[in-house]
């Protein structure tokens, strides 16, 4: 099962484990794969400790981090948008929509200091959070070997930061031209993720989009993204020309992951159906669990999708008040309370630790290549 992109960044296993969860990370890479952490909703602060725990229990093992670093973004001296000003932008039947949402579904009021807090937190997601080099800058700081470009080309500096320290750089693509401006920016890894996949989404499915990217890319090294949660999936990603597999998905209804029991309950539940692409969340695709809130915001009486980062900043903290009160008996915010979540959701259906799962990934792909094995005999035959 090992690839040459295993033996370059001296893993055992071609299997890539995104979470923002720690636990998740650690583990992924303790069993063989490389975790690697997504870290776009950390400050800076935040984030030293996330890989800071890391570096103390990974038992030397190799990990990454993911990022939305788009090119051209500002520095840490530049100024912000003041969150008063921008909030001025937002229509005002946007906010009477999301107001009535949660008070339909008895939602209730954050105290004063949760307030505050949740507005701090907005500063930092919805003004600050589409820039990333001061978490780029904290992760450097620590003992990575990959790092992933969420969103567009990384800047030459960053490619040039990394390979000084040995660190390989990926970047994600969602088509054949994104692959190719992502080679001619000195990335060293594609992840060509498929329409399937959780998150921020293209609209070309994975089977396709693989052999595509693969052939305009090559000898670039390529892993396959979207719809991978099982060892024949990974099978047919190597069969298709990646050098690994990219998964995220999955590991949400792990042991490890610190979904709330309400989530991980509704993802048990979920078929591959019950996922939707929607812009209601950042502003722009994002495929998720599908819930009465983006229901809602797909109904004819919706005041429609703002850019970003104006629809972030709409929503965010009334996201975070849903997910504090989803417990709370005399609640509805489970029914609004989701994730976003890949296609593959309708494959997980109990709750086990990451461990297992990458045994029962590994020991499908063995069975799979067997097969395929005596299927190529019986054609000699």
């Amino acid at each position: 099962m090992k690839t040459e992109l295993c033996d370059q960044l001296g893993i055992e296993l071609p299997i890539f484990g995104f979470s923002h969860c720690r636990d998740v990370v650690v583990e992924v890479s303790k069993a063989g794969g490389m975790g690697v952490l997504g870290a776009a909703k950390f400050t800076p602060e935040q984030l030293e400790i996330e890989l800071a725990w890391i570096d103390e229990h990974i038992e030397g093992r190799p990990y990454g981090i993911d990022l939305l670093l788009p090119s051209g973004g500002k520095n840490e001296q530049d100024e912000y948008p003041a969150l008063a000003d921008l909030e001025r932008q937002i229509p005002r039947q946007h906010l009477d929509f999301v107001e009535a949402l949660l008070e339909e579904y008895q939602v209730p009021e954050f105290t004063k200091e949760e307030a505050a807090a949740a507005d701090e937190a907005r500063v930092e997601l919805c003004v600050k959070g589409y820039d990333s080099q001061m978490l780029f800058e904290v992760a450097l700081e620590h003992e990575l070997s990959l790092f992933v470009s969420a969103l567009g080309t990384p800047p030459e500096d960053i490619c040039s930061a990394c390979r000084i320290r040995g660190i390989k750089v990926a970047a994600m693509a969602g088509s054949a031209k994104h692959a190719r401006r992502h080679r001619d920016g000195g990335v060293d890894i594609i992840i060509a993720q498929g329409c399937e996949a959780g998150g921020h989404t293209g609209e070309i499915s994975t089977m396709v989009l693989v052999p595509e990217i693969v052939d305009a890319v090559h000898p670039i090294p390529v892993l396959a993204a979207g719809g991978i949660g099982c060892g024949r999936q990974i099978a047919a990603a190597l069969a298709l020309g990646a050098e690994g597999a990219w998964i995220g998905s999955l590991w949400l209804c792990t042991e490890e992951s610190e979904l709330s029991s309400v989530i991980k309950q509704k993802l048990l539940a979920a078929k591959s159906t019950d996922t939707m692409i929607s812009r209601y969340l950042s502003g722009k695709p994002v495929r998720q669990l599908r819930t009465a809130w983006l229901n809602a915001w797909d109904e004819e009486d919706s005041p429609g999708c703002l850019p970003r980062p104006l629809m972030h900043l709409t929503v965010v903290k009334a996201l975070e008040r849903i997910e504090r009160f989803t417990q709370n008996n005399g609640s509805r915010a489970g029914e609004l309370v989701g994730t976003p979540v890949g296609q593959i959701v309708g494959r997980i259906d109990s709750e086990s630790s990451v461990r297992q799962l990458i045994h029962e990934l590994v020991a499908e792909y063995l069975g799979t290549a067997e097969r395929i094995e005596k299927l190529t005999e019986r054609s000699q035959d």
